[in-house]
Parts: C-alpha cells; structure tokens; sequence
C-alpha cells in the first residue's frame, strides 16, 4: 500500500457549505486524516439544494468525501472541551464560518494557539479581515460580484451575469489549501504554526487578473465580450447537429499554422494565405464572416465530429459537454478521474475524483461520511471514550 503525501497530518474540520469543505476534502484527497465536526443536526450543507428530505444532499456528498464524520456542539462547555482536547494533538483546524463566530466561542486563532503552538489556523471568509467590507457575510455570487466577475460575464448588450457557481467557493478553498501546505512546510523551519487567511473576493480577483489588462491599457472597466475572446478570431461557440440546448463546439485558435488547417478543413483554403486574416488580431475586424463561415461548415456535423476533425488536425476545439456527458466522458472515466461510489442509502453514484495526480500518493475516494458516522472511532481514538460515554454525551446533547 503506497503511503499518503500527507499522512499523518491530522486536520479538524469545522466547514460548512462548499468554500471550507472544498479545502479540506482536497487535503483528505492527499492523504490527510481530516475529521470532519458537525454540530448534532449537522451542518447546512448537509441539505443544501436536497432534491429527497431526509437523506444527504448530492451538494454534501460531492464536497465531503475521504473524510471521518463525527458531530459535537461547540456551544456547550463539554463539547468544547473535548475540540479543545483534539487541538492539543491536531495539525490543521479549518473553518468558513461567519465573521467573529469562531472567537465567540473561545476558539480564535490565538486561543487555538495557546493550546497548541504547532496548530495551523485556517479561515476562508468572504472578505477577510481588515478593511471596510470585514464584518460583511458572502456567499459565492457575492464575491462574485465585488470581485468585478459579473461585471466581466454576459452578453455585451446585456445585465452583469453571475459565472457558474465554484469560482468564489471552491476558489477560495483551494486558495487555503494552498496556504496550509505552505505553512506544514514552514513549520518544519520553525516548529511552531500560523493564521491562515483567504477572503472569497481576493481569491476571485486573483483568478481573474488577466482580465483587469483592459483597465491597464485605456483606463476603462473590462467589458463584457459574451463568448468572443478579445485580441482574437475565432474563438467561439458554433452551433452543431442535431441543435439541442449543447450541441455546440468552442473554437480558439492561436497560430497562423492553425488558421490555414481551419480553412482547407472547411473549404476555403483562399483565406489561409490571404493577408488580411495571416494575424488573429487583424481577423477580428472580419469576425462576423469568420464565424459564418465556421458555423456553416459546423452545422453539417454533430459536435463530437466536429472535435475529432479539429482537434485531430491541431486545433483547439472542444464540444460542450453538459453535466450529463461529463459523468459519462470516455477519456475522464479512462483516465479513473470519475469514479462510482456506493451509498449506503443514496446507492451507487458518480463522483469527480482529484485532479491532481501524484505518481507516489495515489488518492482512493471513499464516500462523505453519514451524520456522526464515525463517533466511536475518533472519539475513541483521540479522547479514549467508550460506548458508555458516548451513550451519556448523546443523551446531554453534546454529540
């Protein structure tokens, strides 16, 4: 059995909804023994966009898997002890809760510190501390928002448009991810742990830095370019057989070599040494006949024949696969990238696995854990309880 990169490493998860579980489930993917704490009802993304009462929402399963679930209210004197008791031994403790609430209840930074020096403290919050915006709650269109990506996304002539969810969230978790590796390494220098912080809005700007380039270059907002690309042509979505809601390709094209395979592809091999179109940037002053003349040659075919010819000939093209044809991918299920998972009440589901591969730490994914799953285990494990213990915690109501 091939050892984990980060066996060993011990994180408490204190997360909820998507920004926090996305962080630490990337830090279980990587070999982190990552124990997730929920309050006794469970946290609320445990029914996030459920489609069945009762039972674990999809949003849940997909964002909590390879991790020990175990439940403790925080508010009580007993069931803070015991997260206290955990901290002495713990690595990691993360959390994405609202502004304040973590030193509301005793356990900032600086108290988790005092009771391990090693603990690496890590937040995502929506805008992080210090500035005016720092005491104002964010969810993901939010950040969105104030990041300046509604302002960048939709149709020219149209409203800002909120991107597809996961840019402010998931970002912003992997951003902390990032940072708690960085400080596991720093303190193998130093001995001793450290704060980490990432605010939602600085995440997405940082994703979206290219994008700022407009403003640099005549002072003016970015606009919005719907689909187009901007300084080149084509690059665009073409619509393809048999013309349902996806059936289309995206074209992006970088290189003179490229333009003159597309146009003896499509049978206007002219334009391939014509010297109005040899650069991308001069192709834009004619890009509403370029794209004619693709969509023209696209319409004939369907948008996996489409790719198979471009593709196999050097161009950039992908068909847009909808969420169904992803689950389904051929070349994302041979790679093991979507893997099938079997819920003890759910039944069997896909489920993405982790995309970043590491020859010497293969990542297996094991199901999110059901609400308290593994109590006797970790409590057991870390504080010694027995089954009378945990009997008596449960009827106090601190598990």
């Amino acid at each position: 059995m091939s050892s984990k990169a980060l066996e060993g490493i011990r994180v408490l998860d204190l997360t909820q909804y998507e920004a926090g579980p996305s962080c630490t489930q990337m830090l279980a993917w990587l070999g982190a023994d990552v124990i997730k704490i929920e309050p006794p009802a469970g946290e609320p993304g445990r029914t996030a966009l459920s489609d069945k009462r009762g039972e674990d929402a999809w949003f849940f399963l997909l964002l909590n898997s390879c991790k020990k679930g175990v439940t403790l209210n925080l508010k009580s004197p007993r069931g803070r002890a015991m997260f206290e008791e955990m901290v002495k031994s713990a690595d990691v403790v993360v959390e994405n809760m609202g502004p304040g609430a973590m030193e509301r209840l005793g356990l900032g930074s600086e108290a988790l510190r005092r009771l391990n020096p090693r603990i690496i403290a890590a937040s995502v919050k929506g805008f992080g501390s210090g500035g005016p915006y720092s005491e104002y709650k964010s969810f993901e269109w939010i950040a969105q928002a104030m990041a300046g990506a509604m302002s960048m996304t939709g149709s020219p002539d149209g409203p800002p448009t909120k991107a597809i969810g996961g840019l402010a969230d998931t970002g912003a978790g992997l951003h902390t991810a990032i940072g708690i590796l960085a400080a596991i390494i720093q303190r193998q220098t130093t001995g001793v742990g450290q704060q980490i912080e990432v605010a939602q809005q600085d995440s997405v700007v940082n994703q979206l830095r290219i994008h700022l380039r407009d403003t640099y270059v005549d002072g003016k907002p970015a606009p919005r370019r719907g689909n187009r690309s901007a300084g080149a042509a084509p690059s665009n979505i073409y619509r393809c057989r048999p013309f349902g809601p996806n059936d289309y390709v995206f074209i992006h094209l970088a290189t003179v070599e490229m333009w003159k395979t597309l146009t003896r592809i499509v049978g206007r091999p002219e334009l391939g040494d014509d010297p109005r179109y040899a650069d991308r940037r001069d192709r834009v002053q004619f890009v509403d006949e370029i794209d004619d003349m693709i969509e023209a040659w696209t319409e004939k075919r369907t948008k996996h024949e489409v790719m198979e010819t471009l593709a196999g000939a050097g161009i950039p093209c992908g068909a847009v696969l909808d969420s169904s044809e992803v689950l389904s991918d051929p070349h994302l299920r041979q790679r093991g990238f979507i893997v099938d998972l079997e819920h003890p009440r759910r039944g069997p589901y896909p489920m993405p696995a982790n995309p970043v591969r590491l020859s010497a730490s293969p990542t297996e994914v094991v199901r999110a854990p059901l609400l308290g799953e593994h109590n006797a285990e970790v409590y057991g494990r870390l504080l010694g309880y027995g089954p009378a213990d945990l009997d008596a915690l449960h009827r106090e109501g601190v598990i």
